[in-house]
């Protein structure tokens, strides 16, 4: 069983920001078909999805029947988003929702005043029902943002603390900005040695049904195979796989994006 299973619904995005890599895949929107078909051939390996790998699940027009589809099969639904299309969501109880909060800083288009208005009382709506919220921040540039969530929950935010509840069921996580490992590809500084969690407890399966190792395979590098084509377990049985992840136990990387992806560098 997984933890968790990321599962791009669009790999559309309403931003174009600086820190995130660019997918240069075929922009798509998965259709309810093809969801329903990817959740009958998961269920047995997770019971938790993040609607999230590239793009932003909230621009799908048909995200609150995919939350209802997914909660009728019996799977905890998380998502990350923005944050700025946030009055898209139906007031649905779902485990968790991530929003990145340096996104704002990315745009010109929407004041500071009118997203957090909009993001603090959908957020408050949605906490009452059992949903988590995490604001996700990064350490640097964004003491403005720290400030309105001090000023809106009444806490002092400590930049060394890497997490702090603000409210029921409302949080904060304060965490270093990453490097996407495409960006580094061809750089020539390589690190064959380290362990990762891909593979052992998550996968990501893009808009058009290719499996990858990891969401930091933003343009499908490392294609295991096709949950639309493939069944899951001949995947998790194919050399490409065992191989990998033999390779993870061992303290080796031995794909090239993998070699280039320092998110889990301390891992141990």
């Amino acid at each position: 069983m997984y933890k968790k299973i990321y599962i791009e619904i669009t790999n559309t995005c309403n931003l174009s920001c600086n820190f995130c890599a660019k997918n240069n895949r075929k922009k798509e929107f998965m259709t309810i078909e093809n969801f329903t078909i990817i959740l009958n051939k998961i269920k047995d390996h997770t019971k938790y999805i993040y609607l999230h790998v590239m793009g932003e699940p909230l621009l799908h027009p048909k995200i609150n029947e995919f939350i209802k589809i997914a909660k009728n099969n019996n799977f905890q639904v998380n998502i990350t988003t923005n944050g700025f299309l946030i009055n898209n969501l139906d007031n649905i109880p779902i485990r968790q929702i991530n929003i990145s909060l340096h996104s704002l800083k990315e745009q010109d288009k929407v004041s500071y005043d009118e997203y957090f208005l909009n993001l603090f009382f959908k957020c408050q709506q949605l906490s009452k029902i059992g949903t988590f919220i995490n604001y996700r921040i990064w350490r640097n540039n964004c003491h403005d943002i720290i400030k309105i969530l001090e000023k809106q929950y009444s806490v002092i935010i400590n930049k060394d603390d890497k997490t702090k509840t603000l409210a029921d069921n409302i949080f904060y996580s304060y965490e270093d900005e990453f490097d996407w490992p495409e960006k580094r590809l061809g750089e020539g500084n390589k690190n064959k040695v380290g362990r990762c969690l891909a593979l052992k407890n998550h996968i990501a399966i893009l808009v058009d049904g290719t499996i990858i190792p990891c969401c930091l395979d933003n343009n499908a590098h490392i294609p295991l195979g096709n949950i639309f084509k493939d069944d899951l377990n001949d995947i998790i049985n194919s050399p490409t796989y065992t191989n990998m992840l033999k390779g993870f136990n061992d303290n080796k990387k031995i794909n090239p994006l993998c070699q280039n992806c320092h998110f889990y560098h301390k891992l141990k």
